[in-house]
């Protein structure tokens, strides 16, 4: 789209600049601990190892540089959201009480990632503000009141006027607003923990792209690393693996960002206080109010590419810019023709069941993490504590949680995964258009979409 910039991996690695080339796997190595993927989950894991055991020999490996996927181009929510849904892993083991300690140790994560990035003095713009789910149409409203919160929870209901009051969304009719949610500057996050870790003694090797996996050993261009646990920390990365194609879908995301705005337009959006901000659709976007002055918007633009394909350094159809401009508009038409400066996308992994995992085989040493459906920049913190405990042969709290060890169920084979996500996506597409069309419930287009993908 024209005047937008496009790709650049994404406006956050923008700021922070593009890393210089760094060491590339030397040759053959050993190690204690091997960790597949640069991104918050690995980094988090080698933090956590480091910390527990500073006498582990560690290694991560990372086909372009640390926070090159998911971890540097996410929307900034620090939430405690959970990464799928608790009927499907209430089903595990544990049952509903695994889930709810589950979400219970993610909502504890939230304060933990501030409190790492107080204590090693990570510069990452965070500001603990809270996220709001506002409802602008009949249907969406229908959807908010169906999920009231149980006595005692932090989540509250608004109304139409609490809403308004925090951020002026046009048509809000109310909204959700869950305290437990920070703001932060993906790059600046995962660049501090990174600094954080070499300085602990972990070797990163860049530019370093990992084959296949086996047991013992991760097989690279330049050598192999071999160590007794080898943990992929790939997220949506992960189908490019050898033997990894159906074992996570690709979703993509994308994401723009307006130019800096004015103090006078920021009063008539009344964003003073840099809560989050998603809506209720189907097809929902997500928002942040920027530490330097901006809105970074973002939603599925082309949700899938055939063959589990991944995007080349975040570039943007101008189809999906055209689509989060007129999400933008229409909830702030004060913005209307407003200047977007950047856009970008990256993928996220999605499992069959819309479930996360974190799971390690004790007899080959192979273990994973992710599978966090959009939800996963505080469940990567978790994730790292509860590959720890695993490694390091712990029984605790963690190592019984709902999404650890987890099965996972491979996806369909090609055509029919495209054919099912893009279907899927065109089917709450359709839900959303019909609903702000003026249809006063939830249009079972959508709930159809949820059945067809199992969510």
């Amino acid at each position: 789209m024209e005047g937008v910039r496009t790709g650049g991996v994404s406006h956050w690695q923008q700021q922070v600049g593009l890393p210089a080339a760094s060491e590339t796997l030397p040759g053959d190595r050993t190690a204690d601990v091997c960790i597949v993927g640069g991104g918050l989950t690995g980094l988090w894991t080698a933090y956590y190892l480091s910390e527990a055991d500073p006498t582990l020999d560690i290694v991560v490996l990372e086909a372009e540089f640390v926070g090159y996927g998911a971890s540097g181009r996410n929307g900034g929510w620090l939430s405690a959201e959970l990464p799928g849904n608790r009927a499907t892993y209430a089903r595990g083991p544990g049952g509903m009480s695994a889930v709810d300690r589950l979400a219970a140790e993610l909502a504890d994560s939230v304060d933990r990632v501030i409190d790492v990035c107080q204590t090693q003095g990570i510069e990452a713009d965070v500001v603990k503000s809270g996220v709001m789910y506002v409802a602008t149409s009949a249907a969406q409203l229908a959807r908010l009141q169906s999920t009231t919160p149980a006595p005692g929870s932090r989540v509250r209901i608004l109304d139409a006027e609490e809403s308004s009051a925090r951020i002026k969304v046009a048509g809000t009719r109310g909204a959700v607003l869950d305290p437990q949610c920070a703001r932060v500057q993906p790059a600046k996050l995962v660049r501090g923990l990174a600094e954080v870790v070499r300085a602990r003694g972990v070797r990163i090797y860049e530019r370093t792209e990992v084959q296949r996996v086996e047991s013992g050993r991760a097989v690279c261009e330049t050598g192999t690393v071999t160590a007794p646990f080898v943990l992929q920390c790939l997220e949506g990365y992960t189908s490019a693996l050898r033997g990894n194609r159906r074992t996570w879908l690709p979703m993509n995301s994308a994401i723009v960002v307006t130019q800096p705005l004015s103090q006078d337009v920021w009063s008539e959006l009344g964003w003073a206080g840099n809560e989050l901000l998603g809506d209720l659709a189907n097809a929902y976007y997500y928002a942040q109010h920027t530490a330097d002055g901006r809105i970074a918007l973002g939603g599925r633009g082309r949700p899938y590419r055939y063959g589990s394909a991944t995007d080349v350094d975040g570039v943007t159809q101008a189809w999906t810019i055209r689509s989060l401009r007129e999400t933008l508009e229409r909830a702030f038409p004060q913005l209307n023709g407003i200047t977007l400066e950047h856009a970008w996308c990256g993928v996220l992994a999605v499992p069959r069941d819309w479930c996360a995992s974190v799971s390690l085989d004790p007899r080959t040493g192979v273990g994973f993490a992710g599978g966090y459906v959009g939800s996963g920049l505080t469940a990567t913190n978790l994730a790292g504590r509860t590959l720890r405990d695993l490694v390091l042969g712990k029984q605790t709290d963690l190592t019984t949680l709902a999404w650890t060890n987890r099965p996972v169920r491979r996806w369909e084979p090609e055509p029919l995964r495209w054919l099912g996500v893009n279907g899927m996506y065109a089917l709450y597409r359709a839900a959303d258009r019909r609903e702000l069309a003026g249809l006063d419930r939830p249009s079972r287009l959508g709930r159809f979409a949820d059945r067809l993908s199992g969510r």
